[in-house]
């Protein structure tokens, strides 16, 4: 059974993990929504099969689908990869699902935050969002581990965290009132320390241009290890992302982490800008209430929405002339695992990338993952 706890994880001795620490596994869901992937989502469906095929060479994966699309995702989806049945409103499960903590006794428990679909009534990218903002007590109950109920709204693609008491946002998301209007920086940060037991947050201004989660950190800057960051770049000061990455950068080189160090920061050079087509923008149902997908609106591509998992990188690619750059970058940082590029621009039509569509489950340190 998964219990909700009233207590919180910082109090109960419970910590967010680093990406880069073991998994038992890795959970995405399904896209189907018409009016946010073109042409039924037939073409992200397939881009998310590849992730999901991707990932589990590395460790087991499991995939949450409507009752609608569970007999086609099930033949279509590897039969090593787990399909389980939830119902959500979009397959956006790093930002709707559970947030892992750990403790060092090796036991694993979920923080469910408020979802409003990045914005609620106030700039949100759909409604309504109420299946999604169940998801992550569904996924808890499933893997039988106990939750926290946050009381505020925060997506996981907002944070990254060394699992060593540093964590990295933006102020562009975190401090939007369109999330919680009613909390100062400060009750934020606090909020933070209780719900994932940091010491230290390292606070951005921006995330990637035009990046319509209102600026996630996932985007733009994640750690590679304990003192180590990649942060996406760009050489043409023309471009808006330059001053965005720059003024990251400087604040990136002034800070020390909850340990003291300074910070080793890798740039990995972005992909050109990437825009929507004519025949990619007529492909999508126009919907009242959804974020539309306009021909020759620049999408928020990224190197730096890389997945981490056991044993491999998991990074999007564009046909672009930077993606053996970028993937060599990711080899270097990476020498203990094998980066796998997988052609990303389908998920990326749909808001976000690879890290947006998946969520590690640390490993307990009682069970091993199933293979």
């Amino acid at each position: 059974m998964s219990r909700l706890l009233n207590t919180t994880p910082a109090a109960d001795g419970f910590r967010m993990p680093g990406e880069f620490e073991p998994h038992a596994g890795t959970w995405l869901l399904w896209p189907e929504r018409p009016d946010n992937w073109r042409l039924g989502a037939k073409p992200a469906q397939r881009a998310f099969t590849a992730v999901a095929t991707a990932i589990s060479q590395s460790e087991p994966v499991t995939v949450g689908v409507s009752h609608r699309q569970y007999q086609h995702a099930r033949a279509v989806l590897p039969a090593e990869v787990r399909v389980v049945e939830i119902a959500n409103n979009d397959s956006w499960i790093r930002d709707c699902g559970p947030t892992f903590v750990v403790n060092d006794q090796g036991e694993v428990r979920a923080v469910d935050w408020e979802f409003n679909a990045w914005g609620g009534l106030d700039g949100g990218l759909y409604f309504p969002w109420d299946k999604d903002d169940l998801v992550a007590s569904k996924v808890s109950e499933i893997e039988r581990v106990d939750r926290y109920r946050a009381p505020f709204v925060l997506e996981g693609g907002s944070i990254h965290t060394d699992g060593e008491g540093t964590l990295i946002t933006t102020e562009e998301c975190l401090l939007n009132p369109n999330r919680n209007p009613t909390l100062a920086r400060g009750d934020i940060e606090e909020l933070l320390s209780r719900y994932l037991n940091v010491e230290k947050i390292i606070w951005l201004d921006r995330g990637v241009f035009h990046d319509e989660t209102s600026g996630h950190v996932d985007n733009i800057c994640c750690f590679i290890k304990p003192g180590v960051v990649a942060l996406t770049w760009t050489e043409d000061r023309a471009d808006p992302q330059y001053d965005i990455s720059s003024d990251a950068f400087e604040r990136l080189s002034r800070v020390r982490d909850a340990r003291g160090r300074a910070l080793e920061i890798h740039k990995i050079h972005q992909p050109d800008p990437v825009l929507i087509s004519e025949e990619e923008s007529e492909g999508v149902d126009v919907v009242e209430g959804t974020l539309p997908r306009r021909a020759g609106d620049r999408l928020a591509a990224s190197y730096v929405n890389f997945y981490i998992g056991n044993s491999v990188i998991a990074m999007p690619c564009f046909g672009d002339r930077h993606d053996e750059l970028a993937a060599a970058a990711l080899g270097r940082l990476f020498p203990e695992r094998r980066v796998v590029s997988v052609p990303a621009r389908e998920i990326l039509l749909g808001g976000g990338n690879i890290h947006c569509i998946t969520q590690q489950q640390p490993l307990a340190l009682h069970r091993m993952p199933a293979r």
